[in-house]
């Protein structure tokens, strides 16, 4: 089973680790940068900083933040080194997203719930069926309603205003004579 695990989230690399035939980073993603990249999927946006900023601030207003800082904390946990450090983390993550009395519970189908004692033997990828069921709610949900809120078509704007504002296509010129002599 873990290996079964293991193998379908090699499937699942994101873009950021997709590399074409010489290693080099697949060039289809390299050129969309902000808004545009978020906008091709929830992947990319999650790979950005200001990406992340932005859709949290979203769900924040949607009531449903917990979401996001759940899939975070799973994804900081799988690089999680040594036994003691994961029990640690993985009761910090139980308490605050996962427990009946947890003060940022998600919702996830009662069955895919864990039991507590399952803590004890802690593995990077114990919350992975937790953490897709998360991805998928926001991917099918949240994400969609971010693509047309005033949040991310707000920055969407002020991008496109700083790329044809006169320093931006000065600096690009300068560029283009430096590079094209």
């Amino acid at each position: 089973m873990f290996n079964r695990a293991v193998s379908r989230l090699s499937r699942k690399r994101p873009p950021s680790e997709i590399n074409d035939s010489e290693g080099h980073p697949s060039s289809s993603h390299q050129t969309l940068k902000g808004t545009s990249k978020w906008a091709t999927s929830l992947e990319n946006l999650l790979e950005d900083p200001e990406g992340v900023k932005r859709f949290r601030e979203f769900l924040k207003k949607e009531f449903s933040e917990e979401n996001v800082l759940f899939w975070l904390a799973c994804e900081e946990f799988k690089k999680t080194q040594g036994k003691k450090q994961m029990q640690e983390k993985a009761k910090e993550i139980y308490m605050t997203f996962l427990s009946s009395k947890a003060s940022s519970q998600v919702n996830v189908e009662g069955q895919s719930r864990l039991n507590e004692t399952i803590l004890e033997t802690p593995h990077p990828l114990m919350f992975q069926k937790l953490q897709d069921q998360i991805f998928n709610l926001m991917k099918y949900d949240s994400y969609s309603r971010f693509l047309k809120s005033d949040i991310f078509l707000n920055h969407k704007k002020c991008e496109e205003q700083e790329e044809n504002s006169p320093e931006a296509q000065t600096a690009a010129k300068r560029a283009s004579r430096i590079y094209n002599t």
